[in-house]
């Protein structure tokens, strides 16, 4: 949820996809709090995220106007890609000196918060230290759980179908706004059909786009506190998937993983498939086509069940420093000048100051926030319910497990029943 239009492709393909399981955290240690202070008042924070290069050199650049700007507070970083960061968090949390303020995501506050990890942040909006005002689209309530405020976002993306656009106008294929899957699945056969070309890479592992469905059935992927759909849902699910494999309309997953880390559709396997939106810069730097970003297809011709999602800055409980923390995550959200650095490497800016004050001159950008402020003006936005403690271990067996099945190596009764096994599992701890 997190690329910006000058994003190396190492960046994206490092820094997105499915969240990967994590080494469990012990209790939490009674050692001093993180950050440092020095005579002169001035007080030193750790600052952690998850990202290459680009980013970080981003990072660092607003780094250096927050410090201009608070001359008494100084940033000491560190990054890594995101498997190396949770494993480093894990460690550094285990010990009882996780960073000051790091940078996280919706599958892990009620773990951490459970951990005892997490600072509540709403006490320094009380202070006037942090403001919370001023945020798109709800996205204020993004990084709220159990009334306490664990994360503030600082950017946002949803999902979309990517889509390569001269085969879907040798196709014929028009997606609009309130199209079903019926729809969806006949274009899919359209394209097969007057192109040669797979019309999807498949949806077998998509984990957010299968929540997506289930909202739009009254349901989700997860509840507060376990799975919010039935082995018969899943099957359901993964059999309409592996159906569309044998086809033709998806593509052959063999062929996908060959061309990894390279996508099914810029390596011209696909016509489209689903992912965030502003992954769309990924697909204009791998391949040689023209893409698009097309609605999600719905049930019922109006519910997609789409919600923005975000990236977010947390806090640690043990900081020695709540204030400094709060100011620095404040000045990462609100500033004008921060968003002309970032620009949509994070997704599209949370707040609208910083949205108003990124305005991209490409046209793959400028699509990504033509996209979200549709979905904004067209009312189709929900709320997301905050992942319950083990999500992520879920997450990663979806992916895992769902990609085993489409190469053959599991039946979908197995797959299915393997997936719960392990979630049911990771939710109980």
């Amino acid at each position: 949820m997190r690329q910006g239009g000058s994003m190396e492709r190492r960046t994206i393909l490092k820094a997105a996809g499915a969240s990967l399981a994590v080494a469990g955290l012990g209790a939490t240690a009674t050692a001093c709090g993180s950050g440092s202070g020095s005579g002169d008042g001035t007080v030193t924070i750790r600052y952690s995220w998850w990202g290459a290069e680009d980013r970080a050199q981003r990072i660092n650049k607003t780094i250096a106007l927050f410090e201009k700007k608070y001359p008494k507070i100084k940033v000491k970083t560190d990054f890594q890609q995101y498997a190396d960061f949770w494993k480093k968090f894990n460690t550094q949390a285990s010990g009882g000196n996780p960073p000051d303020v790091f940078q996280n995501a919706i599958g892990f506050l009620r773990k951490y918060d459970a951990k005892n990890v997490l600072l509540d942040l709403g006490e320094q909006v009380k202070a006037g230290n942090l403001s919370m005002d001023g945020f798109r689209a709800g996205l204020e309530k993004f990084g709220e759980v159990d009334g306490k405020l664990l994360g503030v976002p600082v950017g946002s993306n949803s999902m979309a179908l990517v889509i390569d656009k001269p085969v879907y106008t040798r196709a014929g294929v028009t997606p609009e706004p309130g199209w079903t899957w019926d729809d969806f699945d006949a274009a899919m056969k359209r394209i097969r059909d007057r192109t040669g070309r797979a019309g999807d890479s498949g949806m077998y592992g998509v984990m957010y786009l299968y929540d997506l469905y289930l909202r739009q059935h009254g349901k989700a992927f997860f509840t507060e506190d376990a799975l919010g759909f039935t082995e018969a849902d899943l099957t359901d699910w993964w059999t309409k998937a592996e159906r569309g494999v044998k086809e033709g309309v998806y593509a052959d997953a063999k062929k996908v993983v060959q061309v990894k880390p390279k996508s099914a559709v810029s390596a011209e396997l696909a016509g489209s498939e689903f992912t965030w939106d502003n992954f769309t810069v990924r697909y204009t730097s791998e391949g040689k086509s023209e893409y698009g970003l097309a609605p999600i297809p719905t049930t019922d011709g109006k519910k997609t069940g789409q919600y923005l999602g975000s990236l977010m800055l947390s806090a640690s409980k043990r900081t020695q420093h709540p204030k400094e923390v709060a100011q620095f995550i404040d000045f990462m959200v609100h500033d004008p000048e921060v968003a002309k650095i970032m620009g949509y490497d994070r997704g599209v800016p949370a707040t609208q100051a910083q949205f108003d004050a990124f305005q991209p001159d490409d046209e793959v950008n400028k699509a990504i926030a033509a996209y979200e402020t549709s979905l904004v003006e067209s009312g189709v936005l929900e709320t997301i319910t905050p992942h319950p403690s083990g999500a992520d271990v879920c997450e990663a067996a979806f992916l895992r497990i769902a990609e085993e099945m489409a190469l053959g190596k599991r039946s979908v009764e197995d797959a299915v029943k393997q997936f719960f096994t392990e979630s049911k599992t990771a939710l109980a701890g």
